[in-house]
């Protein structure tokens, strides 16, 4: 199998992704405060599928060379913050439930964000960023950004983002096989953003850190 198709089909996820966004704005637009510039969602700790991280690497080198240089130099900054960040966390012991809650709270600039709020590679962001700003359901709970007004007790529609992380596990895991890798564990790996554009590809698909 080819590389192309597992992108297109990950192409119908985002549009599924985008299409809902667009439905709870349509329907709940009063609730919906997201705006240009607005980059809470920026802050947020999480990590890409494979299938993300390797779509996301291939439109980075289409930037210019002086744009790669400044989101780079951004990645090495948000490694060493996480590293501070872990570091902090050690005394808490490393399968410390409270102590993957408080990183999971912590706050980290995307290396993609620049310093006039504008993602470098806006139109090709991963799922989580484009639904950030609506309720999702995310293992098992219903969560939506505090920015924006959904009211507690209300009916509002609900995006189903643990599918889709299933659906990405699953297109991940084809990527491998597409590139003759066994070991398919790997699939449910995440990957963070500045590992994502650093990595050279081979490695990304063969010999995760």
């Amino acid at each position: 199998m080819k590389i192309a198709p597992l992108f297109h089909s990950y192409e119908l996820l985002v549009d599924k992704a985008e299409a809902a966004f667009h439905e709870t704005t349509v329907s709940h637009g009063q609730c919906v405060t997201c705006h240009r510039h607005c980059s809470d969602c920026c802050h947020a700790i999480f990590g890409l599928f494979l299938i993300e991280a390797v779509y996301l690497q291939g439109h980075f080198a289409r930037l210019s060379d002086p744009l790669q240089e400044r989101v780079l130099h951004r990645c090495r900054q948000a490694d060493e913050e996480l590293e501070d960040m872990k570091r902090r966390f050690e005394a808490e012991g490393p399968d410390s439930q409270h102590a993957m809650n408080a990183l999971a709270r912590e706050r980290m600039r995307c290396p993609l964000l620049d310093e006039n709020q504008d993602c470098a590679l806006y139109r090709y962001r991963p799922i989580t960023c484009r639904v950030y700003g609506i309720p999702t359901a995310v293992h098992g709970k219903v969560r939506a950004c505090g920015k924006n007004l959904f009211e507690k007790g209300k009916s509002y529609s609900v995006f189903d983002l643990d599918g889709s992380y299933r659906d990405l596990h699953v297109l991940s895991t084809e990527l491998l096989k597409a590139e003759g890798q066994q070991d398919l564990e790997r699939a449910s790996l995440l990957i963070s953003v500045s590992t994502a554009l650093q990595t050279p590809r081979e490695r990304l698909l063969s010999d995760l850190p």
